[in-house]
């Protein structure tokens, strides 16, 4: 899924943490960078890159503390710092009308469909139910690090926190779509157009 698959360096990072968080950070920040590239030649615009630049700056800055730094007291609070820098980013990209899902989401759309007023609606809410979500995740990690939580706790949370949101989205937009075929009156650039693609693949 589109989504899920832009979330690889966060899932990366947290599976190589175990072996350095230095590591974990280059190697979150190599594959943050080789996405960039990709969806560059692939053809997408900047704004459907929001998440990769963000994660670029992030793990950038975080890779450069980490080997710096190696025992660092923050890298206890590595996944809930990155996962509130997800908010941020989700956050910001609501406040000034651009949702970050709204550039991902418009790759799998007609172009008529993509330039709607509805579309963009429909984007605000998905990126505002991922934005909740980043803001539990994060705030789910500060108190797991200060109640000593386990792995499994720490697994828990991120299941719930990325799952929950993801599964919202396909139901989301399956029910527009559905909604919009079963009305004849419907603007029919916007209904065809829903049909023609997925918002989640």
């Amino acid at each position: 899924m589109s989504y899920l698959r832009g979330f690889a360096p966060w899932i990366a990072f947290s599976l190589v943490s175990s072996f350095g968080w230095q590591w974990a950070a280059l190697v979150a920040l190599g594959i943050s960078g080789a996405s960039l590239v990709i969806n560059r030649r692939a053809g997408t615009k900047l704004d459907g890159q929001i998440l990769d630049i963000g994660m670029i700056t992030y793990f950038a800055a975080l890779t450069a503390l980490a080997f710096a730094a190696p025992h660092s007291p923050l890298q206890s609070y590595d996944t809930p710092i990155s996962t509130a820098w997800l908010g941020l980013i989700a956050l910001t990209s609501l406040a000034i009308g651009q949702p970050f899902t709204l550039g991902i989401a418009r790759r799998r759309v007609a172009p008529e469909v993509a330039n709607s007023p509805q579309f963009r609606h429909i984007n605000m809410v998905i990126t505002a139910i991922w934005t909740i979500s980043f803001i539990f995740i994060s705030a789910a990690g500060f108190a797991c690090v200060a109640l000593h939580g386990g792995i499994v706790a720490q697994i828990a949370y991120q299941v719930v926190g990325f799952g929950l949101p993801a599964y919202f989205t396909r139901r989301y937009t399956a029910r527009i779509r559905n909604r919009r075929a079963a009305q004849p009156d419907a603007d029919e650039r916007f209904r065809v157009g829903l049909q023609s693609g997925s918002m989640l693949k």
